[in-house]
């Protein structure tokens, strides 16, 4: 365990055993489907494969603090019974032996988890996550629980309840993004092959972009996410992180299907991911949308609110993207272009623009009812105060528990949820968000003006901006879910690539989002520019 509270466990050991018949020295940076091959043939170790990475974690934990629980015990189990199965000629599966690690909204049966809040700190859950089920089952090696925003409520992951909070590997005085920041950052290090996030309005690819590493946000019903500490019921999707387009074709194989215990999941075949790989782009249409890359949002805070309200409401600005970002979505496009693609340049998307504003009520307010459950006795620390009734227990435990962010969100949902605002806020959410949802409706309807495969976008307007916010416009902060938001709402998958680095050295991704049960189109169009540009 790493973090303020618990004292961190140094017991890594070096790696031991022979010098394989491989280099050691970038083992830990290898894909998971290139370890999971050393495992099965015998070249390495899965034990001698796990300490590497636990002491690489050790050497990075100190920069990059991606971590709030690094589980040694459990993963040297784990992986000594892959070397026993695989020395005794046993059957494994397709991970053998590959460390992962999952961001800390995940049950994970004995192991500690916490959701980023002191409301949670210590406890053991009973069970693990249908996800991490479905890792265990291939034969991966979980090393540990990533630090997030608490209730994966923020996009930087300063909101975590345990400090420091993770920072860029790029440069530790800039976010690593939210609400998966630890996960995007421990894979970025080599803290572990691939890790599993969860993404409500972008938290799998805003990070992915700023560490410059691949996050998949599925179709929504496409993973389960039983067993996961809910924020936003209607929007949350369970996905992973990745050094490689391929390995994420390899995880959306093991992490999709049906579950029973997640009544939104579908009975939808799943597709072979890593062999769709291989049929390139040829013949596709790749869309870019001027509506996308003109964006405008509202520079309001409470002290300028009247200021900020004209007679029909809201005064828009335009929102600078990044010239370097808006140059990769270009160069990009002209890849798939001379790969086969159709490039269709005037895709509209005239309803995005309400994704932000529109997610700020409907999430606040499933917010609140996913929180109540918090209570002290149900679930979550009590306060040992000595209160005179119930109230006052549920009241102090909350107000020991929640941090300043997650007692906003819970306000601000009570606020918005209540009978007389029904129709002024929660109503037109929704109807912006069913906009939005027609939006992709018609970009992507197969007899429609457009007929995409694949719409092809930013993933953030910018790249990692510093923890102190110096040199970059607070509009593009707030907005930096735009372009990842819109997807949330209309339920489709999206994905996001490393494309090069900015004049700062920082990452640039750059998203291709599809349609329902689609990933494996967006997967081969990111695959198809990772490949030209590796």
């Amino acid at each position: 365990m790493r973090n303020e509270e618990w004292p961190a466990d140094s017991s890594v050991s070096p790696a031991a055993g022979p010098n394989p018949p491989v280099s050691i020295m970038n083992l830990t940076d290898l894909s998971a489907l290139e370890q999971a091959k050393l495992v099965r043939t015998k070249q390495i170790g899965a034990e001698e494969l796990l300490e590497l990475t636990l002491e690489h974690v050790e050497q990075t934990e100190g920069t990059v603090h991606a971590f709030i629980t690094v589980c040694e015990k459990e993963a040297r189990k784990k992986a000594r019974d892959v070397d026993r199965r695989i020395a005794a000629g046993e059957e494994v599966g397709p991970l053998a032996g590959v460390p992962y690690s999952a961001k800390d909204v995940f049950c994970t049966r004995g192991i500690q988890t916490t959701a980023g809040s002191r409301i949670l700190s210590g406890w053991l859950p009973p069970y693990n996550a249908a996800a991490i089920e479905r890792l265990n089952a291939a034969d991966a090696v979980l090393i540990g629980k990533t630090n997030c925003d608490e209730f994966a409520m923020g996009g930087t992951n300063e909101t975590s309840a345990f400090q420091p909070c993770p920072r860029n590997p790029h440069d530790p005085e800039r976010v690593a993004g939210g609400s998966s920041g630890g996960s995007a950052a421990a894979v970025a290090v080599g803290a572990g092959a691939f890790s599993l996030g969860t993404d409500t309005g972008g938290s799998i690819r805003e990070p992915a972009a700023f560490c410059g590493v691949v996050g998949l946000k599925p179709t929504y019903g496409r993973v389960s996410r039983w067993g996961v500490a809910a924020f936003a019921s209607s929007m949350d999707t369970i996905g992973p992180l990745t050094r490689s387009v391929k390995d994420a074709a390899l995880l959306m194989n093991i992490l999709s299907g049906f579950d029973p215990r997640d009544n939104v999941t579908v009975r939808v075949p799943v597709p072979d991911h890593l062999s769709e790989l291989e049929k390139g782009v040829k013949g596709m249409r790749i869309g870019i949308s001027p509506d996308l890359m003109n964006l405008r949002g509202v520079r309001c805070q409470v002290s300028d609110f009247r200021d900020q309200v004209s007679d029909h409401g809201f005064d828009y600005e335009k929102i600078e993207i990044d010239p370097e970002i808006t140059a990769a979505v270009e160069r990009v496009a002209g890849i798939l272009e001379k790969a086969g693609a159709e490039i269709v340049s005037d895709v509209p998307m005239p309803n995005t623009q309400y994704s932000v504003p529109a997610y700020f009520v409907i999430s606040r307010i499933e917010a609140y009812s996913n929180l109540q459950r918090y209570d002290g006795l149900k679930y979550g620390r009590a306060s040992q105060n000595g209160q005179k009734d119930m109230y006052e227990f549920f009241a102090d435990s909350r107000q020991e528990g929640f941090g300043r962010e997650v007692k906003l969100r819970i306000l601000s949902g009570l606020y918005l949820s209540q009978k007389e605002f029904y129709e002024k806020y929660y109503l037109r959410a929704q109807r912006a968000r069913a906009l939005i949802r027609s939006d992709y409706d018609r970009a992507f309807d197969p007899q429609g003006p457009y007929r995409l495969d694949v719409l092809l976008t930013p993933s953030t307007p910018v790249t990692a901006f510093r923890f102190d916010r110096q040199g970059v416009d607070p509009l593009q902060v707030r907005y930096a879910d735009q372009f990842t938001a819109p997807m949330n709402f209309a339920g489709t998958p999206g994905i996001s690539f490393p494309v090069g680095k900015d004049k700062n050295g920082l990452p640039i991704g750059v998203q291709a989002a599809g349609y329902d049960y689609c990933e494996s189109k967006i997967l081969r169009a990111a695959y198809a520019a990772e490949q030209e540009m590796a």
